[in-house]
């Protein structure tokens, strides 16, 4: 598929997502969503593929937002649906993808964007990286899951101020209060991501599906997380992957997974 608004390229085990809307600052609007959702499930389904890295073009901004200009005459109806379709397209999609999702938030992740970072399995963010969630400054509230993803991540208090007043946090702060797992210098941003990511390749991909799995479980009501837990532990043990780890533990030798 030739996309208009996103680049997709990759380096042996390990993809790049790259929003590419430089003129409107990476705004998502439907195309782009729909374009990512393409993207991250090709991507889910080549077995080569490890590791993704989602970031935006250019040196400003991650994803600045949601594309205002597409919804400004929403009805009540359409506004609902906007969301919803938002959600089981990309942002919940991206959480559940068994192949991890490294944010590497370049600039400001506002509104959506700052919703897309947080749907990711982690972030990591440029030192010049401005979060905020400022939809209540529009007459509207985060409808990409931001009411329930921010203060599963920084706490319930801190995200009702930071929805409230519609402010922005800088790159510290969110490495302070656990938004951002580190935070660099804008030039090595994706190369450090990619260190990260190569650690993680190593590492066998069913048991990391597993993993990612069992510990979204924890957040969902309704769901008993350790009861995940031990059944995706239990079915790592009927995995190709399992018995080489073991084997090579046992014979003192690094596992050579096939994510099987």
């Amino acid at each position: 598929m030739n996309y208009e608004n996103i680049l997709v390229t990759a380096e042996g085990a390990i993809a790049e997502v790259t929003i590419n809307r430089p003129s409107k600052l990476n705004a998502l609007n439907v195309a782009t969503i729909q374009e990512l959702h393409h993207a991250f499930n090709t991507l889910e389904l080549n077995p080569e593929i490890r590791a993704i890295i989602l970031t935006g073009s250019g040196e400003k901004a991650f994803v600045a937002g949601a594309d205002i200009a597409e919804f400004a005459h929403f009805s009540v109806e359409e506004g609902a649906h906007l969301a919803s379709s938002g959600q089981e397209l990309l942002f919940d999609f991206v959480e559940k993808l068994k192949t991890p999702v490294i944010a590497a938030v370049n600039g400001f992740a506002l509104g959506g964007g700052l919703e897309l970072a947080m749907a990711c399995h982690f972030r990591v963010a440029s030192d010049n990286a401005k979060m905020g969630l400022p939809e209540v400054s529009l007459g509207v509230i985060p409808g990409y899951g931001g009411t329930q993803r921010l203060p599963q991540l920084i706490g319930k208090g801190r995200a009702m101020e930071m929805i409230m007043t519609a402010g922005m946090m800088s790159a510290e702060d969110a490495y302070r209060l656990g938004l951002a797992n580190h935070v660099v210098p804008q030039a090595e941003l994706i190369d450090y991501c990619k260190g990260i990511a190569q650690k993680i390749i190593k590492n066998s991909p069913t048991a990391i599906s597993q993993a990612i799995k069992a510990v979204n479980a924890g957040f969902k009501d309704g769901v008993n997380g350790y009861e995940t837990e031990i059944k995706c532990f239990g079915k790592c043990f009927g995995t190709e992957d399992f018995k080489e780890g073991t084997t090579a533990f046992l014979e003192k030798r690094k596992a050579e997974f096939s994510g099987k």
